[in-house]
């Protein structure tokens, strides 16, 4: 069981009712994401998707989430002013089941990573961008499980094998557990 800690959690809260379908986000977004930085873009590489309805003028846009090894089963239909859509349309995964949100030519997954950079933006391009405020940035701190992830810590303890050696490694482990029990 891991120990509790403070979490920022980064979110963009989507208004679909402010959104015209304009794009500006996917454009910021991708040419932000290629190499280098605002070098050129493409829409189809962005993290940000507008899922679009042309007759009806009825835009939502939908940022990558995590990847998903496999389809999930949410088939169920929304309808949403007489337009039925189908519950992928909204889903932020990159699954085997669809090519959005995956790089065009690797068919790397793709995910939304808020525009990380150095220095740090105080808010991600697409919110920054969105002219009718249809994308709104938002952060808050949640109390969170820590949890260990299991190939960061095989590499590390790999690493460490590599550098001082097994048995060193072995001793100092040994030497921890019998400090920590008195």
């Amino acid at each position: 069981m891991g120990e509790k800690k403070k979490k920022t959690i980064k979110t963009i809260k989507i208004d679909a009712d402010k959104c015209n379908g304009c794009r500006a986000c996917e454009v910021i977004c991708s040419a932000f994401h290629t190499a280098p930085k605002f070098s050129g873009n493409n829409p189809a590489r962005s993290r940000i998707q507008v899922i679009r309805h042309p007759l009806k003028d009825i835009y939502v846009p939908v940022y990558a989430g995590e990847y998903s090894a496999s389809e999930c089963m949410g088939r169920d239909k929304y309808t949403i002013d007489g337009k039925e859509y189908e519950e992928c349309a909204f889903c932020r995964a990159s699954c085997p089941s669809r090519d959005l949100f995956k790089e065009p030519d690797s068919g790397l997954p793709l995910k939304c990573d808020m525009c990380e950079s150095d220095p740090t933006l105080e808010k991600p391009l697409c919110v920054q961008w969105c002219l009718n405020d249809a994308l709104i940035y938002e952060e808050r701190e949640e109390e969170v499980e820590e949890e260990v992830d299991r190939e960061e810590l095989e590499t590390g303890l790999e690493s460490l094998a590599n550098k001082y050696g097994l048995d060193k490694m072995m001793e100092t482990v040994a030497r921890m557990s019998v400090s920590k029990k008195s």
